[in-house]
């Protein structure tokens, strides 16, 4: 652009096919109706391909030569026409139309005279006996020129490091610069667009900022409101620099919940540099990227979901209980959306926080990171976070690893054994909780579902323990079920995932009682003379005794008959003669058959025995216990039936057993006995 027109035509080395408008018949104007020459090529080279005039003074005259050789092998015709214009003249020393030997050349001279800088446009016609083409003629006029560089070199830089170059830049042409600079990835330039008057200078900072190792390679494009474009070439290699943290992996000391602990790591910078750091979620920026589209996408669904929130709460504006409901369903809403705004993408955690978030770390120096651990379960958390920093293309990863410890409490024993327990009876006990950790325990009893779990009472049931503190648990006990049992009770504590177990273990018994005698001897008896004998029956036991005497294998028919009552209804019997037994009559009286004994008392039992049977009797008292069971105990009862003979001042006689036997009080033919009166 700083070369005069003389210069500029010197200076041209490239020649171009001219842009043929129209094809002739060649027939009308030559014998020569072929040609060596291929249509897409027209039978005349022009040079210059393009007739540029530039760096001219108005009203002075510049001139041109345009050449036109031949590149056919017969001789052609030539003519050369450019429309009236009172900027360009053509001129020919044989006229504007001419022929020309095979490879031979004719020179045509085009003349401009500007009447002010400005830019021009015309063009030449060339007819040949084949085609008509165009020679453009082009009057550059006042330029702007802005001596940047060919090529500018970054060299080796750090990666994912601003590295910069100022460029003093001049405009050494002859007319005001209105530009737009641009550039790719990693390269950047700053202005990138401007106006800088003739002979003015500016300041261009253009930076090199790679985010991958490697060479790099670009090109900066000065874009001129006039049409022009120049192009400088950019360079640079990215590099790892010596920047690391002192450790890849943290462990934080074991923490109370709704305390905080916290360590250090240490980030060193042994280059060069300034670096930046900023402590990130994402392993890589590409994941990041993604995140953050998905958080646009989720605002952008956010807001209209906020909307038909708002205009529910607008139309139940009457209703404040709804209302407000409908208030608490919106703020997710509201915390997605501020997400999604924020486009830093920093590490943010409810567990861990590192303080500081970002920061600057001089050359040679290092910077502590406070990782601070606050948990909120008791378990172990592992959390990584990644170090982005200037100066390294991948982002340093640092594992972090702390346990969230609950409350800790204990009893004062894990297993209680109450023994042996009456039925019915209440029992208290109690247990001592003590809380060992550093905060407030809140406990609460887990009700237990289990048929003795529920014979159980726990007071207090719930309550906070205060660190070092204890609390007296008293255990109430009363159960109507027997048996050896064993019943875990769990306490759940706020904030730890164990529970604290208490085991009860024992066995509850019904009342204990016993007789005074280890059998009833009756010895021998004789039909139908009744015989009593007594014994004392003692509850040893805490709660009352309600019982029940029975004999099995006693007859079950109506009462024996005695000998009083054989003398008073001796006719009645004697008019039932023949009449068959139906069940065998109950030969044991029991009184008292049932009662109540209260705790360490007693009771007397008589037993009475009128015998109608002939047999040796071996039989039990059995005693039934309400609400524990049946035949509890037994007590033995024996005795002999025994005939005695017969005197003559008797005034009954007994009857033979067999008669007895059949229920006759008649003697048969062949029993052995009589009736005297």
């Amino acid at each position: 652009m700083s070369l005069t027109t003389k210069q500029r035509l010197a200076s041209t080395r490239e020649m171009r096919r001219p842009r043929i408008t129209q094809l002739l018949d060649m027939g009308e104007t030559s014998h020569h109706k072929f040609s060596a020459v291929d249509l897409e090529q027209s039978l005349f080279q022009p040079f210059p391909s393009e007739v540029v005039f530039q760096n001219y003074v108005p009203f002075e005259v510049y001139e041109v030569p345009l050449i036109l050789r031949n590149a056919d092998k017969v001789p052609r015709l030539v003519k050369v026409v450019l429309e009236t214009s009172p900027y360009f003249k053509l001129t020919s020393p044989g006229g504007v139309c001419c022929k020309v030997a095979p490879g031979m050349c004719s020179t045509f001279r085009i003349q401009f005279t500007p009447e002010e800088n400005k830019d021009y446009f015309y063009q030449l016609t060339c007819i040949t006996e084949r085609e008509k083409f165009i020679v453009p003629i082009r009057a550059i006029g006042a330029r702007a020129i802005l001596d940047f560089p060919d090529q500018l070199n970054f060299s080796v830089c750090p990666v994912k490091y601003s590295s910069q170059k100022t460029l003093l830049v001049r405009n050494i042409g002859n007319r005001e610069a209105r530009y737009r600079i641009s550039t790719e990835s990693p390269f950047s330039v700053d202005p990138s667009i401007g106006t800088l008057g003739i002979g003015d200078a500016m300041q261009v900072t253009v930076e090199f900022h790679p985010l991958k190792t490697g060479d790099h390679s670009g090109s900066l494009v000065v874009h001129y409101d006039t049409g022009e474009d120049i192009h400088t070439s950019l360079y640079g290699a990215a590099v790892d620099v010596n920047i690391g943290l002192a450790r890849s992996s943290l462990t934080v000391e074991k923490t109370y919940l709704t305390l905080s602990n916290h360590r250090s790591v240490v980030i060193h910078n042994q280059s060069e540099i300034i670096v930046h750091f900023q402590w990130k979620a994402f392993v890589t920026q590409e994941e990041e990227d993604y995140q953050k589209l998905r958080f646009r996408t989720a605002s952008d669904n956010l807001i209209c979901k906020e909307d038909e929130m708002d205009r529910c709460l607008r139309e139940y504006k009457g209703e404040p209980a709804l209302r407000e409901r409908l208030s608490l369903l919106s703020r997710p809403f509201q915390n997605q959306r501020a997400k999604a705004q924020g486009d830093s993408m920093l590490f943010s955690d409810d567990v861990f926080t590192l303080e500081p978030l970002e920061g600057d770390i001089w050359p040679n120096s290092s910077a502590e990171i406070k990782v601070i651990f606050r948990p909120r379960e008791a378990r172990v958390y592992q959390q990584t976070v990644y170090c982005d920093i200037s100066g390294r293309e991948t982002r340093l990863p640092l594992r972090i690893k702390g346990e969230g410890i609950g409350p800790r409490l204990r009893f004062s024993f894990e297993q209680l054994d109450i023994g042996k327990v009456f039925v019915g009876l209440e029992h208290s006990y109690e247990v001592v909780l003590f809380n060992k950790g550093a905060i407030d325990a809140v406990f609460n009893l887990v009700p237990l579902a289990t048929a003795l779990g529920s014979c159980f009472t726990f007071l207090p049931q719930e309550g906070i323990i205060l660190p070092d503190g204890l609390q007296v648990i008293r255990i109430s006990f009363s159960s109507t079920i027997l048996g050896e049992f064993t019943e875990e009770f769990r306490f759940s504590v706020n904030g730890s995932p164990e529970p604290v177990t208490l085991t009860i273990r024992g066995c509850v018994i019904g009342p204990t009682f016993h007789f005074d005698v280890p059998a009833l001897h009756f010895g021998d008896v004789s039909f139908g003379f009744p015989h009593t004998l007594s014994c004392r029956l003692t509850n040893t036991s805490l709660v009352p005794l309600t019982f029940n005497l029975r004999i099995p294998g006693d007859g079950l028919g109506e009462p024996s008959v005695s000998s009083s009552v054989q003398m008073s209804d001796n006719t009645r019997l004697l008019r039932r003669k023949g009449a068959q037994p139906r069940l065998r009559p109950t030969e044991f009286t029991i009184k008292p058959r049932r009662g109540t004994i209260r705790p360490l008392g007693f009771l007397d039992i008589q037993v009475t025995l009128c015998s109608n049977t002939v047999k040796s009797y071996e039989l039990a008292l059995v005693v039934d216990v309400c609400g524990v069971g049946k035949a509890v105990s037994a007590l033995l009862l024996t005795a002999r039936y025994r005939r005695f003979p017969c005197s003559s001042s008797s005034l009954l006689v007994h009857p033979a057993p067999r008669c007895l036997a059949r229920g006759l009080l008649a003697p048969s033919p062949n029993d052995k006995c009589c009736l005297k009166s």
